[in-house]
């Protein structure tokens, strides 16, 4: 395999166009029917926690974060994380998703959750939200269902319906 030299940097408004075009080389049109893609349209992504991945000038990869609430608790959902098929398995996903925990620690945020692989994400931390504690707005495997808490005892009091949280 050989090396990239691959350019992480925060997401700019530009980006909006190439960021679509890949999610749709990576997810294909299933991905409107997901309830964490639905979930996200309900408000905007945040910006400056955005970060993308070139190779040169093509854009190989993205992750957002998006606020979410559970009653008057505000979070972050991260997602959706997008890598180019043809850069798949170098490490671009492990990248981007430590530089999108990163930011969302140093900008203060308290919690990060997602829907997504538990054996993928849980060399960053994250771990299942305990049955019944989060309730999302559609069908989701609750395997898959995974939190992160970025300040201590965040999660303590965190329940109910998952929402986006608009603006």
């Amino acid at each position: 395999m050989t090396s990239l030299s691959l350019v992480l940097r925060p997401e700019r408004v530009e980006d909006a166009s190439a960021i679509a075009r890949l999610e749709a080389r990576a997810f294909g049109p299933g991905r409107f029917a997901r309830t964490a893609y639905r979930l996200r349209e309900g408000g905007p992504h945040r910006l400056d926690l955005g970060v993308t991945a070139s190779v040169g000038s093509f854009l190989v990869g993205s992750v957002r974060m998006s606020p979410v609430r559970a009653g008057a608790a505000g979070f972050l959902m991260l997602g959706p994380l997008a890598v180019d098929p043809s850069f798949e398995g170098r490490g671009i996903g492990t990248a981007l998703t430590n530089a999108a925990i990163d930011g969302a620690r140093d900008a203060g945020d308290g919690l990060v959750m997602l829907v997504g692989d538990a054996p993928y994400y849980a060399r960053f931390g994250f771990t299942p939200v305990p049955p019944g504690r989060l309730v999302m707005p559609g069908p989701v495997d609750p395997a898959r269902l995974l939190w992160l808490e970025l300040a201590g005892g965040y999660a303590a009091g965190l329940t109910g319906p998952v929402e986006a949280a608009r603006g």
